[in-house]
């Protein structure tokens, strides 16, 4: 079973679907989840309870990877680069655990301010693994 998960900030919703690690299943487990947007470069990042450990850390992350940031207790979303990465790349301020991807565009999210707020939840439209 997919799971997936619907992240709305202000005026804009994307839909992710998570992977099989033990962060994805942690963050499953804890929506909903509320709280209020910070933007670094092309990524949103908030706040969570979620007190979790470092799983397959990544330093450099891929567009529209969700991230569980260990120092901050936050979800990240990246849509681009931010202002740690070199070149191209997508590179978060320190390692992440990569729990989910964003379902389509997530350079919509550029749209996102600071301060806004964010909810993740639990999408109504689950389905059977793609892969």
């Amino acid at each position: 079973m997919v799971r997936r998960i619907e992240i709305a900030a202000g005026e804009v919703t994307v839909d992710a679907e998570l992977n099989e690690s033990q962060t994805a299943q942690a963050v499953w487990d804890g929506l909903p989840i509320e709280g209020a947007v910070n933007t670094w470069g092309d990524e949103i990042y908030f706040s969570t309870p979620l007190a979790l450990q470092q799983e397959k850390g990544q330093e450099v992350v891929e567009l529209g990877d969700l991230g569980y940031w260990p120092p901050g207790k936050a979800i990240c979303v990246f849509f681009g680069p931010t202002p740690a990465s070199r070149g191209d790349e997508i590179r978060p301020a320190s390692a992440v655990t990569v729990f989910g991807r964003v379902i389509g565009d997530a350079t919509v999210l550029r749209r996102v301010e600071d301060g806004v707020q964010v909810t993740v939840r639990r999408s109504e439209e689950q389905g059977p693994s793609s892969g």
